[in-house]
């Protein structure tokens, strides 16, 4: 019996992955608001009944894809924030792991890109969400830093916000950039350290002011 309720439990988390990938493929294209649940289901072979197994609507589906799309952002953000080497070097070592990032998971941040001011409420809702979350991980990180002592919680979260908001940009840039054009990787590159340099400059002397 626990044989059986196994395999039916494969079936469905795997029908549930098909599902997942269809339409981020069938969303290479096009927006999720214009995608239809049938031709999700179609995708996969299953009857459009199938699909309220796993997912209550379209919405679900696009909320199910945010989550997958910027929790694979997780760890990357983690190896940077542990860095501890000079100013640059971090710089340049963070700007590469999001071009590699993005090589392996390009579907995901073009999904990311055309949703995060899309049609589904649910969706923009939810990558609202992740993106606030991923600026309070790096806000606690920062803040325990000795360069961050005298800093108001306040600033130490709007700062943490920059560097998640062009950590994005630099992905979503790499993303758009054609395939195989060294010249405007490396231009995206060249940008992307100039705008960390300078948001890590500003923080340097924030005090300061």
């Amino acid at each position: 019996m626990s044989h059986t309720l196994g395999a039916r439990e494969a079936q469905k988390q795997q029908t549930r992955r098909a599902l997942l990938d269809a339409g981020l493929r069938l969303l290479e294209n096009q927006s999720l608001s214009s995608l239809g649940l049938r031709e999700v289901t179609r995708e996969v072979g299953v009857a459009p009944a199938g699909f309220y197994r796993h997912f209550r609507d379209m919405g679900d589906l696009g909320v199910a894809l945010v989550a997958e799309s910027l929790g694979s952002l997780h760890a990357m953000i983690r190896a940077i924030l542990a860095e501890q080497d000079d100013a640059e070097e971090v710089i340049a070592h963070s700007v590469r792991l999001i071009a590699l990032h993005v090589r392996d998971h390009r579907p995901h941040i073009r999904f990311i890109a055309r949703e995060r001011h899309g049609g589904v409420q649910a969706v923009r809702e939810a990558i609202a969400a992740e993106l606030s979350l991923f600026a309070d991980e790096v806000a606690e990180a920062l803040g325990t830093q000795p360069v961050a002592q005298g800093w108001s919680p306040e600033d130490v979260h709007m700062l943490a916000e920059l560097y998640v908001d062009r950590m994005l940009t630099t992905a979503i840039a790499f993303m758009e950039a054609p395939a195989d054009d060294t010249a405007a990787e490396e231009g995206i590159t060249q940008r992307a350290r100039k705008e960390l340099y300078l948001i890590h400059l500003g923080r340097r002397h924030w005090l300061d002011t």
